[in-house]
Order: C-alpha cells, then sequence, then structure tokens
C-alpha cells in the first residue's frame, strides 16, 4: 500500500510499505481522509520531535521510519480478534491511545494515561491508505454525516476538551488568543456561550473566520501588543482567558489580562522558554489551567455529534489533496504558513 513515511526533517517521501495486519483488539481501517495539522508541520519542517524514526507496528512488518497522521477517518475492512463488530463501519479515531487500567485512566483521564501514545506520531498513523487502530480509539460516524466533515472531527475533540477544561460560565467574558486552526475549533466549542466572545489574532483572514465561527467580536493585534492594551480594545473585565497561539510572550500576554480572579486556560505549546511576572498573578488570584489532547470516549462522539448538526468545513475552507502530492500541496505550504484553511489529504486519490 501507499503511505507517507517521514525520514527526517523535510524528507517525507510517498512510497509503498507493507500492508497492516490487525493484532488483537484492533482494526483495519481503509482512509478516506486524513487531516494535516501544525504538529505534522512542524514534525515535517524541524523534527522529529516526538515521531520515532525506528518504528515497528505489531503484525505491520514495517520497521523503519514512521507514517505520519493522527487524524483520520474511514471504513473498517477487517479487524483482529475481539473487534469483529467494527467490520463494515465507517468511523473516526482518536489516534490517542490509552491502557484503560492505569491510576489516570480509571478516572477517566485517558489523555494523561501512564502508557499514552499516538497513532501518527509515536508510531504508524493514518496517511496511508490503510491503518490499524484499537478499536478503543473509535467512534462510529452517523449515516448522515458525510467523511468531509468528519474528517474535522479528532481536532474538534480537541477543542471541546480545552473548553471543557476552561470552566467557561454562562454569562463570562471569554477572550480566544489566536485563531488558527486549534483556536477555531475551541470557538466552535464555545457556541451557545450566552456571554461575550471576543477573538484576538495578527491574521484579519483568520479573525474573518472567527466571525463565521461565532465570536462576538474581534480584535487585530500586533505581536509587540501588550495585555494592558489588548484589555483596553476590549473594554470589560476578562472572565477566562484561552490561549491557544503559542506564540512567544502569550501565556505573559494572557496573564496580564485576565481580571482579577479570573481564569487563564493555556493550549498553545510554546517552543521556547518564557519569561512570566507572577507577583501580580498571585495577588489578584488568577487561576492557571492547562489542556491537552482529549478523552477519546467522551470528546470524540460529541465532536461528530456537533458536526452533524453543525458542518464546519466550508467555514473553516477545507482543501483536499491526493496523497501523492502531499508534500507540494500539504506539508510545505502548511510549514510556510501559507496554507489556508484545513488541508485534508485523500489517499485513495493516488
Amino acid at each position: 500500500m501507499r503511505a507517507g513515511v517521514l525520514y527526517s526533517a523535510g524528507d517525507l517521501r510517498v512510497e509503498d510499505v507493507p500492508e497492516p495486519v490487525p493484532a488483537e483488539g484492533e482494526v483495519l481501517v481503509e482512509v478516506s481522509y486524513n487531516g494535516l495539522c501544525g504538529t505534522d508541520a512542524t514534525e515535517y519542517s524541524k523534527g522529529p520531535m516526538m515521531v520515532p524514526l525506528t518504528t515497528h507496528h505489531p503484525g505491520s512488518g514495517h520497521l523503519g521510519p514512521t507514517i505520519l497522521g493522527h487524524e483520520f477517518v474511514g471504513r473498517v475492512v477487517s479487524a483482529g480478534a475481539g473487534a469483529q463488530e467494527w467490520v463494515g463501519k465507517r468511523v473516526a479515531s482518536g489516534a490517542g491511545v490509552s491502557c484503560g487500567s492505569c491510576a489516570w485512566c480509571l478516572r477517566g483521564r485517558t489523555n494523561l494515561c501512564r502508557s499514552y501514545y499516538t497513532l501518527g506520531l509515536s508510531t504508524h498513523g493514518g496517511l496511508a491508505e490503510r491503518v490499524c487502530a484499537p478499536a478503543s480509539t473509535l467512534a462510529e460516524i452517523p449515516s448522515d454525516l458525510p467523511d468531509v466533515e468528519a474528517a474535522l472531527a479528532q481536532p474538534l475533540a480537541v477543542g471541546l476538551h480545552a473548553v471543557t477544561r476552561s470552566g467557561a460560565a454562562p454569562g463570562e467574558t471569554v477572550v480566544v488568543m489566536g485563531a488558527g486552526a486549534i483556536g477555531s475549533f475551541i470557538l466552535a466549542g464555545l457556541r451557545g456561550h450566552d456571554g461575550e466572545v471576543v477573538v484576538a489574532d495578527i491574521d484579519p483572514a483568520r479573525l474573518a473566520a472567527a466571525e463565521e465561527l461565532g465570536a462576538t467580536r474581534t480584535i487585530q493585534i500586533e505581536p509587540g501588543t501588550s495585555g494592558a492594551e489588548l484589555g483596553s480594545e476590549v473594554g470589560r473585565p476578562v472572565d477566562l482567558v484561552i490561549e491557544s497561539a503559542g506564540a512567544p510572550g502569550s501565556a505573559a500576554r494572557a496573564l496580564d489580562l485576565v481580571a482579577r480572579g479570573g481564569r487563564v486556560l493555556l493550549v498553545g505549546l510554546s517552543k521556547e522558554p518564557q519569561e512570566l511576572a507572577l507577583a501580580g498573578v498571585v495577588l489578584r488570584e488568577v487561576d492557571i489551567a492547562t489542556t491537552v489532547a482529549h478523552v477519546c470516549a467522551t470528546d470524540l462522539p460529541r465532536a461528530l455529534d456537533l458536526l452533524r448538526d453543525r458542518p464546519l468545513g466550508r467555514l473553516l475552507g477545507v482543501t483536499e489533496v491526493p496523497l501523492d502530492a502531499v508534500v507540494e500541496q500539504g506539508f510545505r505550504p502548511l510549514s510556510a504558513g501559507t496554507a489556508g484553511g484545513k488541508i485534508l489529504v485523500a489517499p485513495s486519490r493516488g
């Protein structure tokens, strides 16, 4: 079968690899779409950081560089023992694999599993014609939801988990800092919030998309805009700041912006250490929380239900590319910051 295999920074090859065979509790998914995200672009352009360059999947016979892809949907074509009931179903995979028995899993926090790993980052993923996935990572796609919309479920689940972690309460003023991919999915998860939802970003095109996704107001900022300056633009106390950009200085800006007794949720991953002045944060009794990934069993089905009720493909702008063109039409523009909207790879196109 054909797959997109990462060998080193800037070296992703679409090539023939052995056909994977599902182990016990796993299924074989014929991939209809695999979404690309900023993490994939970073692994391609600057990595590998999380991706191992020697990966072996039980039954695959493939020992070597890793097949990327952690946002995939498709149809189950075969299954190992204990997963036969999935054969023939259209599924979305959450891609995060947990053990189900450690202390964190038993508390329902499977994203913090002691043995957690991610398909397409820790081992072979869905940037391929077919991929093996544990049945525990799957959710069945509703019959009236097209695959092209269902392919957004995994990143939307991450956004929904972030909104849950934020504790956004009715009537609160919320500022989302960063209207990129994850910020957009967080904004989609905030739909129905009855307080003001302000989105701040440096890119006017992203802000225009944020308005369509339901932002009450948008504010264009500069990289050096301070929290105090942004607060003047907002014009009212900010109860909750969700920082999804991960840019240098963004965490400090979020902490400066939030009101006395407010909350800051850190979502974006900063690549460099950042200085934070914490005395004022302590004196204002500001709560700081973080979020990572999603809980597959709850957040993924919620994401599919939301997509069925409110399709996001048109609002986000979906571009479909064939597997053989994934470097030129996918990874390169995504890494350069010139890709608009969401890129979905269709492996069956070649």
